[in-house]
């Protein structure tokens, strides 16, 4: 029920009136506040009714427009295998097939694929890699010779600016 602010005024003009000894103005006065108080209530649900009923309308609208959003999307799908067999689809599938089959021929031919015995040799030689058999040339023991360092030679000015930007360069390579 919504507030009313002649609510006090109300109780205070029935009180009045019962000091008055007029008892049936006062209750006259108490029918009437009655009276307009069941008047809200009702007023009250009629707009809640109201808005139920714009909510459902409005829902109602948009399952409208999602059920004919379903038809055009069925209807495209219709469009569409009747455009597409299944025996063009298995078609298409079987020359995609072979031609993959035949990329494969292609690439092996061009790569040069290993033979049984190739890959038998791989093989071994991994193994004896890896249990330290193989013969690997000797590793010379003397150091390598100095290299004169670049700071000594007196640099053109415009070798000096490409120097900073290469080590600037490396700086930024590294992060």
């Amino acid at each position: 029920m919504l507030y009313d602010p002649d609510l006090p005024k109300v109780k205070v003009v029935t009180l009045k009136h019962l000091r008055l000894k007029a008892v049936m103005k006062a209750l006259l006065l108490l029918k009437k506040k009655r009276y307009q108080d069941q008047l809200l209530d009702k007023t009250e649900n009629q707009i809640s009714n109201l808005e139920r009923m714009c909510q459902d309308i409005e829902f109602a609208q948009i399952e409208m427009k999602v059920v004919e959003g379903l038809k055009v999307g069925n209807d495209c799908l219709k469009s569409l295998h009747e455009a597409m067999s299944i025996e063009d689809v298995e078609r298409i599938m079987d020359e995609t097939q072979e031609g993959i089959e035949y990329q494969r021929e292609i690439d092996e031919m061009l790569a040069g694929s290993l033979t049984q015995e190739d890959e038998d040799a791989v093989l071994a030689e991994l193994e004896a890699i890896t249990q330290g058999e193989l013969d690997l040339p000797e590793v010379p023991d003397e150091s390598l010779p100095d290299v004169p360092e670049a700071a000594d030679e007196e640099p053109e000015p415009g070798q000096e600016r490409e120097r900073p930007r290469k080590k600037q360069e490396r700086g930024m390579l590294a992060v």
